[in-house]
Parts: structure tokens; C-alpha cells; sequence
């Protein structure tokens, strides 16, 4: 089994910062793309930012300037930097991770964590 756990969210002013973590564990032999997806209210679930295993990155258009995305393959961990926050930034932000386990006979799989809600008022 996999798991996937986000923590770092909260509530921030508008202006603020927040870094949000995401560790994987359980039967993990590679992990290859983390990505960060966000879901605001009546809103469908965006991406906000991708790294691969080598450390490229993807960032939507709308998400490049204030979000930076980073990972520690040794932690098994990715991290999401959020800058100058503003109220249309409030939503619950997902980890998503495409996972090989030690199950060889198995293909990669993807995971998703439970989700942490960032809130952006004053």
C-alpha cells in the first residue's frame, strides 16, 4: 500500500506565503512525477504544478511567478512553495504521485492524498 499525506495548509492573508509538503510511503520502489492539483469550491480540479523525478518542472500558465514546486527524492517528498497568496487562491490542494511499487508485476500506479485546505482572507 501507498499512502500519501499533505500537511502545511492553513489560513494566510492576502500577501501571505504558505509552503504546503507532501511525503509518500508504503511498498514504494520509484516514484516518478509529484504534482500538485487544487480544487476550489464549484470549481473543477486544476494543475498547478508538476516535477518529475530528474527535477523538470511544468507549471500551467496561470500558475507561473508565484507557485514553485520542489521534491526530495530521499524523503520521498515534494513541496509546494505559494507566494503573494490572494483569496482566489483559497481551495484544497491535492498531492498526486504516479508510484512503482516494489510489485514489479504490477505498472505504475497514481495516488492521490486526502487533501489540505488553504484559505487566503483577511
Amino acid at each position: 500500500q501507498v499512502q500519501l499525506v499533505e500537511s502545511g495548509g492553513g489560513l494566510v492573508q492576502p500577501g501571505g506565503s504558505l509552503r504546503l509538503s507532501c511525503k509518500a510511503s508504503g511498498n514504494i520502489s520509484i516514484i516518478h512525477v509529484m504534482n500538485w492539483y487544487r480544487q476550489a469550491p464549484g470549481k473543477q480540479r486544476e494543475l498547478v504544478a508538476g516535477i518529475m523525478r530528474v527535477g523538470s518542472t511544468v507549471y500551467p500558465d496561470s500558475m507561473k511567478g508565484r507557485f514553485t514546486i520542489s521534491r526530495d527524492n530521499a524523503k520521498n517528498t515534494t513541496y509546494l512553495q505559494m507566494n503573494n497568496l490572494t483569496p482566489e487562491d483559497t481551495a484544497i490542494y491535492y498531492c498526486h504521485a504516479a508510484i512503482q511499487t516494489l510489485d514489479w508485476r504490477s505498472a505504475a500506479e497514481n495516488y492521490w492524498g486526502q487533501g489540505t485546505q488553504v484559505t487566503v482572507s483577511s
